[in-house]
């Protein structure tokens, strides 16, 4: 049974509004090493395109340069994964912040020399979750 994207990501739900939670994840990210290299205004998007309206919603492109790089020496095809996809939305009367596991994204490759780097982005992005949460 395949997983949800809910259940192959670190989330947390903040009591600050949504401009505020994506500052924070911003910030958060950088004390980790990550920048963010896109950000995809999906509200803005789905009422331009589609002239619908939605939720405040983003999707941070999140990007370790030293992680990637190694990641990419040892599997091209990695790049189909970059940059981490951090999304955050309003929620409530709050704002929920969430990111890809990438050890679960190494299903879609099968290469041992990807583990460690992963592993070690996880920890770094779980640290990211749980400074958001303090």
């Amino acid at each position: 049974m395949a997983k949800s994207a809910a259940e192959s990501a670190l989330s947390v739900w903040l009591d600050v509004p949504y401009t505020g939670a994506v500052a924070r994840a911003t910030a958060a990210l950088k004390e980790e090493g990550f920048g963010v290299l896109t950000q995809i205004d999906v509200r803005a998007t789905l009422k331009q395109k589609l002239d619908v309206d939605f939720r405040d919603y983003v999707i941070l492109g999140a990007c370790s340069p030293p992680l990637a790089h190694r990641a990419l020496q040892a599997d091209l095809d990695v790049g189909l994964l970059l940059p981490c996809n951090v999304i955050v939305y309003e929620e409530g009367a709050g704002s929920v912040v969430a990111i890809i596991d990438p050890i679960s994204m190494l299903a879609v490759l099968d290469h041992p020399a990807l583990e460690p780097i992963a592993s070690e982005a996880k920890e770094r992005l779980a640290r990211v979750i749980q400074r958001l949460g303090a």
